[in-house]
């Protein structure tokens, strides 16, 4: 099991999902829509925005809301 920045054990197993992808994909990329991980981790975009504050409270990410134009995108920066 490979070691995570994020503190786990206050977040949810969706909330925990959502932190590791965003956790190995923010070295390479800054600005995520909730649709698209939505897509990747198999839930809603609902879903996603729905758990992003407290993925943001728990996490060692910095997660912003950045935008609504065709859904709501997140800007990570580790």
């Amino acid at each position: 099991m490979s070691t995570s920045a994020t503190t786990t054990t206050t977040m949810s197993e969706k909330q925990r999902r959502i932190a590791r992808f965003l956790e190995e994909n923010a070295a390479t990329k800054t600005y995520f829509k909730s649709r698209l991980i939505g897509d990747e981790l198999d839930m809603s975009a609902k879903e996603v925005g729905a758990n992003m504050r407290a993925v943001r409270d728990a996490s060692t990410l910095t997660i912003e809301k950045w935008g609504y134009s065709s859904g709501t995108t997140w800007k990570v920066t580790a």
